[in-house]
């Protein structure tokens, strides 16, 4: 079956706008922050009429910007966004279904309205700050002090979050979003008082700030043992719950600097769940080789791309290295039919021999490239060609940001759905 499909032709792209419909710029990710951008603008546009600028008009839009920023990163929303655009029947037309299976793209909605937010509230501070040089008796001292703090904290989370900031400093992204984001919760808070703001915003403050600290109340520290079948990976089991097959945990071991999330992979019948831990990094280095016998988890567990799976009759999973972990529930589920191509290091010496043969368990048709022996393959031939072959309706890939946007790039420019994670904010 290999030979037959590394002697599949793959067609070239198509001309027009199919082409370019694959490009990362053209994502739904993009599309929806600039919708966002764009009904934010049309507020502008209306109130540009007006001979000075409403406080209360754009305190309005800070707040409904800030609370789709906030809320749609919120676990129980992801979840239910989730349930929502899977509910779709497969009996649907095609384009419907590969539409709604974009619904991982929902970072879009929180970075236009994070953007948005702090845009508004710019020219808030600065509009009130001009007001207060020209009659300094009109606006509150503290008020704009405070305000102006909060725009420095609100800018800062912005610059961090640029994506060429946030691949080079990942770790201080992380660790402004969450402390500047407190910070700028308290802030919040003390310009509300200020200003007297009415009841219904002080009930969406409070509705923000419960959800922002709902993952942390549901923090606790849970037991977990491993299984290292190399120094490139380490299998780790944790019993204190039951996830769903498609979702992610994240842990820790020190809770309020880093987090981590992995791929649940939950088996059909037994309690707990499995993670696949490789080595991608200082943080992975250190865990493989300590294994720590307790880590920190927090939240819930929550819904993934490749829960999209069911929206599909069938689907060809690309995976690469350790992202056989994401994939791995959904071949034990057996919720869609499925063709595996998983190219990787030495499978067995690297994962484990227990793992490989529980995939092949699982699914006697898995293609399981083995890289050492092989070389590396062209995954994108590989995936079109087992399209092909098996007659899926989409593509899934789990791999490194080169390989899955390659892939995924491909496979729409062709007309084939495929999706994979896309490094959002």
């Amino acid at each position: 079956m290999i030979e037959r499909w590394m002697a599949t032709v793959l067609p070239a792209r198509p001309g027009g706008w199919r082409r370019w419909r694959g490009r990362p710029i053209f994502s739904h990710y993009n599309c929806l922050v600039a919708g966002v951008l764009m009904g934010n603008g049309w507020f502008a546009l209306a109130g540009l009429t007006l001979p000075l600028i409403d406080v209360q008009q754009v305190s309005l839009l800070v707040m409904i910007n800030l609370s789709l920023a906030i809320l749609v990163r919120q676990q129980y929303v992801i979840n239910g966004l989730f349930w929502l655009a899977t509910r779709i029947p497969v009996s649907w037309p095609l384009y419907i279904r590969r539409r709604a299976a974009k619904v991982y793209h929902l970072g879009g909605l929180h970075s236009g309205g994070a953007l948005a937010a702090t845009v508004w509230f710019a020219v808030l501070v600065g509009s009130q700050g001009w007001r207060y040089l020209q009659q300094p008796s009109s606006v509150s001292v503290p008020w704009l002090l405070v305000s102006a703090a909060l725009l420095g904290v609100l800018l800062l989370m912005v610059v961090m979050a640029q994506p060429g900031i946030r691949r080079r400093f990942h770790n201080g992204f992380e660790r402004v979003h969450r402390f500047a984001g407190w910070a700028a919760l308290l802030l919040f808070w003390v310009q509300t008082l200020l200003a007297e703001a009415p009841a219904g915003a002080v009930w969406v403050l409070l509705v923000l700030t419960l959800s922002i600290a709902l993952p942390w109340l549901r923090l606790r520290k849970v037991v977990v043992s491993h299984q290292r079948p190399s120094g490139h990976a380490v299998i780790s089991t944790l019993r204190h719950t039951t996830p769903f097959a498609g979702s992610s945990t994240a842990i820790s071991l020190q809770p309020l600097l880093e987090w981590h999330s992995f791929a649940n992979i939950p088996t059909p019948g037994q309690p707990g769940f499995r993670l696949i831990i490789s080595r991608a990094g200082d943080w992975t280095g250190r865990f493989i080789e300590q294994m720590p016998s307790h880590v920190w988890v927090k939240g819930i567990t929550t819904a993934g791309v490749a829960n999209v799976e069911t929206l599909f009759k069938s689907v060809v999973y690309i995976a690469t290295g350790s992202g056989i972990g994401p994939v791995m529930p959904h071949l034990l589920a057996k919720q869609v039919p499925i063709q595996l191509v998983w190219s990787t290091r030495s499978p067995a010496k690297t994962y484990g021999e227990e793992l490989v043969a529980e995939i092949l368990r699982a699914q006697p048709g898995a293609v399981i490239w083995d890289t050492d022996v092989r070389g590396k393959p062209d995954l994108v031939q590989l995936a079109y060609a087992a399209v092909q072959d098996f007659a899926a309706e989409a593509v899934i890939c789990i791999a490194n940001q080169a390989v899955t946007q390659r892939v995924v790039e491909e496979m729409e420019a062709r007309g084939i759905p495929a999706y994979g994670a896309i490094w959002d904010s």
